[in-house]
C-alpha cells in the first residue's frame, strides 16, 4: 500500500468511526427520551428536541409544531410529574439508526412496548401499549437532537381486557416455574408503582449536559 492509498484508507476509517459515534449518540438520545417520559420529566424531554421551526411531535392528540408547540404539549401535562400514580413506561427497543452521508441528519425506527397509568378523577386508568416510533434527528452545534418524532400505536388496551378479541382467546392455563433460590439479602429499594420513586440516572442530559432532576423529586417522597 503506497502513501496515497494509506491516507485514503485512514480517511475512510475516520468516516466510519464518526458514523459509529453519531449512531451511539442518537441511540442515547432516543433512549433518554424513553426514560424521561416514564415520570414525565417534561423539561428534560423538551430539551431533547431541535430548536428548528421544522421540529414537530406527532402523537395521538395531534401534531405539535416547533419547539414552542412541543413545549406547550409537555408542559400542559406537567401535573403528571408530581403524581406518583402516573406511569408512562414505553421502552425504546430494537432501534435502527441511519445517518445521512453528510453526517448532519439521521433517521431512526424503534419499537415501544410498555405500560401506562393515567390518573383520571379519583382513579387511575391502566393501559398496555405497543407501537413504533419513527424519528428524524438533526445535529445542532455538534449535538444530536430530535427533529421529528411520530408515534404509531399498534394497540393500547386495558390489561384486564388485553388486545386480543374475546372470541379469539385460547383456553388453558399457563404453568409458571416458581423461584426456589433464596436471595442473599432483601432488596433495599423498591421503585414500584405508585411510589413515585425514579431510579437515578448515571448519565447527564445528552443535549444540555446537565444532571437530571430525579434527586429533587425523590427527596419529596416519604420512604418507608
Amino acid at each position: 500500500m503506497n502513501l496515497q492509498e494509506m491516507e485514503a484508507h485512514i480517511k475512510d476509517l475516520e468516516k466510519k468511526v464518526d458514523k459509529l459515534n453519531d449512531i451511539e449518540d442518537i441511540q442515547r438520545l432516543q433512549k433518554s427520551y424513553g426514560y424521561y417520559i416514564q415520570h414525565w420529566l417534561y423539561q428534560e424531554i423538551i430539551d431533547l428536541f431541535s430548536d428548528s421551526p421544522d421540529a414537530y411531535l406527532n402523537i395521538m392528540a395531534g401534531i405539535y409544531i416547533g419547539k414552542e408547540g412541543i413545549r406547550r404539549y409537555f408542559t400542559s401535562l406537567k401535573d403528571y410529574s408530581e403524581n406518583p400514580e402516573f406511569l408512562h413506561q414505553l421502552m425504546q427497543l430494537s432501534g435502527i439508526v441511519d445517518v445521512a452521508p453528510d453526517g448532519k441528519t439521521a433517521q431512526g425506527r424503534w419499537f415501544a412496548w410498555g405500560a401506562v397509568a393515567l390518573p383520571i378523577g379519583d382513579g387511575v386508568k391502566p393501559l398496555s401499549c405497543d407501537g413504533i416510533y419513527v424519528s428524524e434527528y438533526i445535529k445542532e452545534d455538534g449535538k444530536w437532537k430530535i427533529l421529528r418524532l411520530t408515534w404509531n400505536p399498534l394497540f393500547m388496551s386495558p390489561p384486564s381486557e388485553g388486545w386480543i378479541k374475546k372470541e379469539r382467546l385460547a383456553t388453558g392455563a399457563v404453568k409458571l416455574t416458581s423461584i426456589s433460590a433464596k436471595p442473599d439479602k432483601p432488596r433495599d429499594i423498591e421503585p414500584r408503582y405508585p411510589s413515585g420513586y425514579i431510579v437515578p440516572f448515571h448519565f447527564k442530559h445528552p443535549v444540555t449536559g446537565k444532571k437530571t432532576s430525579e434527586d429533587k423529586r425523590n427527596a419529596k417522597l416519604k420512604r418507608k
